[in-house]
């Protein structure tokens, strides 16, 4: 990775590991996503202006209705995709983690661009291998699970079809 990039990485790692951000990081996020989103039809992300970021469609664990969620993501390979769970640090697992579990077969939207795929959570034995790629790309991630207190979920996005 170009070492401005990798630069630009460890800063928005850093910020988004600091206490103001997962303090005010939930309720300043999800509106500006919202209103780039708006703005440019679905096709950036206001997160993805710094980080890769996708926009997960899963199925309520429990409604069953369509949920749309913006999120930080780790390319793997040509074509696979890595979600943590890491929702700001907070003590309990996002929503969509629940989703995935219940129902794996969802969609994702790149650069305005929507994918099927199916989520596998990542076991115990691939685990440790997994946060070392993650690492390489976002240097200090695993941060969040120390601070959570909780294991995070890790998913891996695979597309079908």
């Amino acid at each position: 990775m170009p070492s401005p990039v990798r630069g630009v990485r460890i800063a928005v790692a850093r910020f988004s590991r600091s206490r103001f951000f997962r303090r005010f990081g939930p309720t300043i996020m999800p509106p500006l996503e919202k209103g780039i989103a708006w703005v440019t039809r679905g096709r950036v992300q206001m997160s993805g202006l710094l980080v890769p970021s996708l926009v997960l469609h899963t199925s309520g664990a429990k409604s069953g209705l369509e949920r749309h969620t913006t999120l930080m993501y780790c390319p793997e390979g040509a074509s696979r995709m890595l979600v943590t769970g890491s929702n700001f640090a907070r003590d309990n697992h996002p929503a969509w983690t629940a989703n995935l579990l219940a129902n794996p077969d969802a969609a994702v939207s790149v650069h305005g661009r929507r994918i099927r795929v199916t989520a596998t959570l990542i076991g115990d034995d691939e685990r440790e291998g997994v946060w070392r790629f993650i690492e390489r790309q976002w240097p200090g991630y695993r941060g969040y699970e120390r601070a959570s207190g909780r294991i995070l979920r890790i998913f891996r996005l695979t597309p079908t079809g």
